[in-house]
């Protein structure tokens, strides 16, 4: 195989060249889920071509006890389509220069950068961040952005897709990122296939502060058993006073530790799940898009339109044919 790619407009096949950054040190499960959920998507569908790329081609790596050779060095980077920058090793430690100037190339070339969990500093380090959201995984969201302040840091959801930069929460976020990524180049029942071949949600519902364990939240007793207790009843109309008193607490005591344990308003995470709720129905079903507002507990058609497109900037009826078949309604 030649030592380098074809720029992809050079490209006459379907398959989109996809180049994953190894290192010494790199982490295989983040390297290993990203190859197995594009893989998967090949067994489907003639989806993508995939090479391995360190700082020199043909020079064998360590990782834990597993020795890796990567196919193609740093420099043909910018010739992918897609680039995926597994976490970095070590969050304090420098990044090589050079691949923090093949990842600026790769980016200027036109190539989509996507980095999973802590590889997002990488992407910080680059620039190619500044002034835009990412994600990243909780415990490191407050250092992101103290360290790169131009950067937009959500702490709470699984992944940020900002078109031609995409980032991921925590390690196991990176499966719900890439499954993400088959589902814009390749329809929705292409995810939906690989997502049952691994034996994972083909979206997951809610977002990262569900995983937080309780001493990193201020918390207090019963949250979690409020919201259950929501998600159960999500068609039933549910004041924030009726929260309260289910948590036996004053209206301003209930906002106030909600708001420092979930990161919103206790009203704005009701919306929230009534749209994770209403993504999978609009996936999975043929139900009326009336209908589907209803059984979230939506007042009416057009509340539910107004929230969905504020939160996912399209509508509910092209979500379901993106998702269907991976073009925009």
């Amino acid at each position: 195989m030649p030592n380098s790619v074809p720029p992809a407009a050079a490209q006459n096949c379907e398959r989109r060249s996809l180049g994953i950054v190894a290192y010494n040190g790199v982490n295989l499960f983040e390297m290993g889920l990203a190859m197995e959920i594009f893989s998967l998507a090949n067994d489907l569908h003639p989806a993508y071509r995939i090479e391995v790329c360190a700082e020199r081609a043909a020079t064998p790596l360590r990782s834990s006890f597993v020795g890796l050779v990567a196919s193609h060095g740093l420099s043909d980077l910018h010739c992918f389509d897609t680039v995926i920058v597994p976490g970095w090793i070590d969050i304090d430690e420098d990044p090589p220069l050079a691949l923090i100037k093949a990842l600026k190339k790769a980016h200027a070339s036109g190539s989509r950068i996507v980095s999973i969990c802590s590889g997002v500093f990488l992407l910080a380090e680059a620039g190619l961040l500044d002034g835009r959201r990412a994600a990243v995984h909780w415990s490191q969201a407050q250092l992101l952005a103290q360290r790169f302040p131009k950067v937009k840091v959500d702490p709470k959801v699984l992944y940020v897709d900002e078109g031609d930069i995409l980032s991921s929460a925590g390690r196991a976020a990176g499966l719900d990122l890439c499954l993400h990524i088959v589902r814009k180049d390749h329809g929705g029942s292409v995810a939906r296939a690989v997502a049952q071949r691994m034996v994972i949600p083909a979206f997951r519902t809610g977002d990262q502060t569900q995983y937080i364990p309780y001493s990193a939240q201020t918390q207090v007793d019963g949250l979690s058993d409020l919201c259950a207790w929501l998600l159960s009843r999500l068609k039933e109309k549910t004041s924030v006073d009726d929260m309260a008193q289910k948590c036996r607490m004053s209206r301003r005591t209930f906002i106030r530790r909600f708001q420092n344990a979930r990161g919103m308003a206790p009203a704005e995470w009701l919306t929230q799940q009534r749209l994770f709720a209403a993504k999978s129905l609009l996936e999975d079903s043929i139900m009326p898009v009336e209908h589907i507002a209803a059984e979230v507990g939506f007042p009416s058609a057009d509340v539910f339109r107004h929230h969905f497109r504020k939160q996912f900037q399209m509508s509910p009826a092209s979500y379901r044919k993106t998702m269907r078949d991976g073009t925009s309604a």
